[in-house]
């Protein structure tokens, strides 16, 4: 499913976001980017504002509160972690992607709000340009499944089954990202993928939980998975 008739946010203009912008142009997709550099913006025709990604008047003239989804490739994990927490409170609904500069950063960009985070400069442009270009729904999940992880990130599927102890917990009790070091991004239910997942979600028998790290960290939950159920 095409997404031309909504808007996507791209956060900074430089070898990433130009790269994004490509393939959203080749796609015919409505966007606006932002960027601090006034002059990067002289010979492009396509909407744009001049100003701080991470200042949140800059952040409402791109329209962020009408952003399905938001892909900061900022300068400086500060800023990028800063434009993911602003764009996550103007926007808690949307779909945020975000640009690690170093690998330290990419565990702090989760809990900022990220729903997933790349590391690598020229090829995570590439990737989130063609993601987010052809399906930001819920209902386009496989996508997700088909990404090439960097850095040591990887996504895995786990059912729950009956008798597991993560069944008839919350999100928010089971406290993911303290005891394993990973984020849930995705639940599989009944054919239907929720993404968007508030710690007051319960999780049930016959559940597939799509969980976020890196090899290490994933590894660890699934050796405790393993061991619990």
């Amino acid at each position: 499913m095409m997404i031309k008739n909504e808007h996507l946010i791209v956060l900074g203009y430089g070898d990433v976001g130009k790269r994004i912008v490509e393939v959203f142009i080749e796609n015919d997709v409505h966007f606006t980017v932002v960027d601090k550099n006034e002059a990067a913006f002289s010979n492009v025709d396509f909407d744009h504002v001049s100003g701080d990604g991470t200042d949140e008047a800059v952040l409402m003239q791109a329209g962020v509160e009408k952003a399905s989804t938001v892909i900061i490739t900022l300068n400086t994990d500060t800023e990028v972690i800063f434009a993911t927490l602003m764009a996550r409170g103007l926007k808690p609904d949307c779909i945020i992607f975000s640009r690690a500069n170093s690998v330290n950063s990419i565990d702090k960009l989760y809990k900022a709000g990220a729903d997933y985070v790349a590391s690598l400069s020229i090829v995570s442009g590439q990737l989130l340009a063609k993601i987010t270009s052809k399906c930001t729904r819920p209902e386009c999940y496989q996508l997700y499944e088909e990404i090439v992880l960097y850095e040591g990130i990887e996504i895995e599927k786990f059912q729950l089954k009956e008798g597991s102890s993560m069944v008839n917990n919350s999100i928010g009790e089971l406290d993911f990202v303290n005891k394993f070091d990973c984020k849930i991004i995705g639940v599989e239910r009944n054919g239907s993928v929720t993404v968007s997942l508030p710690s007051s979600f319960v999780l049930k028998v016959g559940d597939t939980i799509a969980v976020v790290g890196s090899r290490e960290q994933v590894e660890k939950f699934r050796n405790i998975f393993i061991k619990q159920d």
